[in-house]
């Protein structure tokens, strides 16, 4: 007789999954994620984190996962390879980012990656807690698991291994933007991840009947959020003659968050603080908190006209996420915050509030917001700090209707915000280097300072008004004094054992196009020099020339503060550092140190 198949399901922590071993099969898909999941499910926990202060009452779930016990007690991993692979390479992750800071390590941490365990033999082994079987991982978990210096060295021979360096590096990023020396923030942040993050495990007794379970789950979900019970709860208050009209509707808000990429419960999130007067709000409230704020929503006299504004926002949602305004016209602040935000998406409180501003009016808030958005990601200002003012500011947004009351609104509320930040900012510029934000920002900050240079010789016409020119894929970012750093480099250099220091500041750090970059590759700088000169960026070419084009030209006055150089060793990338922090205020619209008195 047939064995009756047994399906459990257990509620664990993290850190409680981590204490058994777990093998991903030879059959399963490669590691797929790259930086936008990553940092999404790092900045979801971490908003979760700040707004409980790390409590120990606090959960987070982040899905479920199925797997099926082997003889060896050893579970073959069906589904959840992506978030379980990313939470073992943010155990490592924590493990280096402690290491550098000279910190003792955290020994129950250690048990988390790799354990000893006794095979069926009873000899004692030693394995790590996730081990990859699929060919296209190669050894890379394991390289990171052990700590290996030699990391870098790793050759990039699959996607997999790729994303999964990338995502080792996204994390690291992350530890040091958010918590930077502050060893005890990152060991309560630990804390909170392995103890009040949790999932669902599904666990069955035969492959088979695990595969089919995986089936059933993604083609099926499971079980209901907060857009589900809102959807039931609106169902409940409209007149069964609706029921069609709401359907429809419904499918259509539906519909336009998935095809904008974006999480319905972020969204509706976002609009309930930019619509309502509400301080604080965590996802897994959302649903308690529509069903005592029937008065505000007025769901229940008009279940209709409330999904038809739940619809007209989440197209003026998707509109900002595609780089357009509320009614679909190309905007180029909302464009250029694309290449800045990444995951982040605090700023949409702002937009969702203001939607209803005339287009002249919504354009100059939208230049506002890039700006700002900027200075508090550059300065490190804490998420759920912007996040918390960007809430408080909504409620004065949604009142203004004209540019009178935006002018007043950015006296009372935008400037004194950039005042309080220009003295972070220009500290953030003196030291920024290349390992201080993700790649993506790097290349936003270049181009932006480049198409600035660049918009003010030729005006905002054609290819200058749009940052994609300076930062799509034919832009490389250069680095004058090479990563690789030969023999013939470091002569002309004038402190050798600072180069590797140097190599990755700012100030060593331009955009070239990409023919030029094959040029240049990783010659010295005297064999650099003539190749700057014929770069279309008036940033670049005036490295190693003064750009005179005439007297007192719109091009000579943009260049006017662009000192060239005749060599390049430290004092020449600390004063470039220097002048690009200055051009920096300029770009972005920060007040000089002083300027100005904060408002009460």
């Amino acid at each position: 007789m047939a064995t009756a198949q047994t399906i459990e399901s257990q509620d664990i922590s993290l850190g409680k999954l981590f204490s058994d071993f777990h093998v991903v099969p030879d059959y399963q898909r490669e590691f797929v994620w790259e930086t936008g999941q990553v940092e999404q499910l790092l900045e979801d926990i971490h908003t979760e984190f700040s707004s409980t202060d790390g409590s120990a009452n606090s959960e987070y779930f982040i899905g479920s996962i199925v797997v099926c016990p082997r003889p060896d007690g050893v579970f073959e991993l069906i589904d959840g390879q992506q978030r379980m692979t990313t939470a073992y390479l943010f155990l490592c992750a924590v493990r280096d980012h402690l290491e550098e800071q000279g910190e003792a390590p955290i020994d129950q941490l250690g048990h988390l990656i790799a354990a000893s365990d006794i095979d069926a033999e009873g000899n004692d082994i030693y394995r790590y807690r996730v081990d990859l079987q699929y060919e296209d991982s190669g050894d890379i978990l394991e390289t990171v698991a052990r700590g290996s210096a030699s990391l870098e060295q790793h050759t990039d021979a699959t996607r997999s291994i790729a994303n999964m360096k990338n995502a080792y590096g996204v994390i690291r990023v992350f530890l040091q933007r958010e918590f930077g020396d502050d060893v005890n923030a990152v060991r309560r942040f630990y804390s909170f991840f392995s103890k009040n993050v949790k999932l669902i495990r599904i666990r069955t007794q035969s492959v088979a009947h695990a595969l089919k379970i995986f089936e059933t789950i993604n083609d099926r979900g499971l079980g209901l959020d907060s857009m589900d019970l809102l959807k039931n709860l609106m169902f409940m208050q409209a007149k069964q003659s609706d029921f069609e009209r709401l359907k429809t509707r419904w499918k259509r808000l539906v519909d336009t968050l998935y095809r904008a990429g974006e999480k319905p419960l972020r969204f509706l999130r976002y609009f309930i603080l930019a619509t309502y007067d509400v301080d604080r709000l965590r996802e897994d409230a959302i649903y308690s908190w529509f069903v005592g704020s029937e008065s505000q929503c007025g769901y229940q006299s008009d279940p209709i006209a409330f999904v038809d504004g739940l619809v007209d926002a989440a197209q003026a949602y998707s509109h900002f996420l595609g780089g357009r305004d509320a009614w679909g016209n190309r905007n180029r602040y909302l464009e250029n915050i694309r290449y800045l935000s990444g995951s982040a998406r605090q700023h949409l409180i702002l937009l969702l509030a203001s939607r209803k501003l005339p287009p002249d009016a919504f354009s100059e808030l939208c230049r506002d917001v890039e700006n700002l958005f900027f200075a508090y990601i550059i300065t490190r200002e804490a998420t759920r700090e912007f996040e918390r003012k960007f809430t408080q500011w909504a409620r004065e947004l949604r009142r203004v209707s004209d540019q009178q009351g935006l002018a007043e609104f950015r006296r009372r509320r935008f400037e004194p915000a950039r005042r309080e930040l220009t003295q972070r900012f220009d500290l953030a510029f003196r030291g920024l280097d290349a390992a201080a934000i993700q790649k993506y920002r790097m290349r936003y900050l270049l181009g932006k300072l480049t198409q600035y240079v660049n918009e003010q010789a030729y005006g905002s016409e054609g290819a200058e008004a749009s940052l994609e020119t300076f930062v799509n894929s034919k832009v490389h970012v250069e680095h004058i004094l090479p990563q690789t750093a030969t023999d013939e480099v470091l002569a002309e250099f004038d402190e050798p054992s600072l180069a590797e220091e140097c190599i990755q500041r700012l100030g060593n750090l331009t955009l070239v196009e990409q023919p030029l970059n094959t040029s240049l590759g990783n010659k010295p700088f005297s064999q650099k020099k003539d190749v700057y000169t014929h770069s279309k960026f008036l940033l670049t070419s005036g490295i190693s020339q003064k750009v005179v084009i005439g007297a007192n030209t719109a091009v000579d006055r943009a260049v006017r503060e662009i000192e060239p150089f005749n060599t390049w060793d430290s004092t020449a990338i600390e004063m470039r550092q220097m002048m690009l922090g200055q051009l920096a205020r300029r770009v972005w619209e920060m007040p000089n140190p002083g300027q100005g008195q904060t408002d009460p």
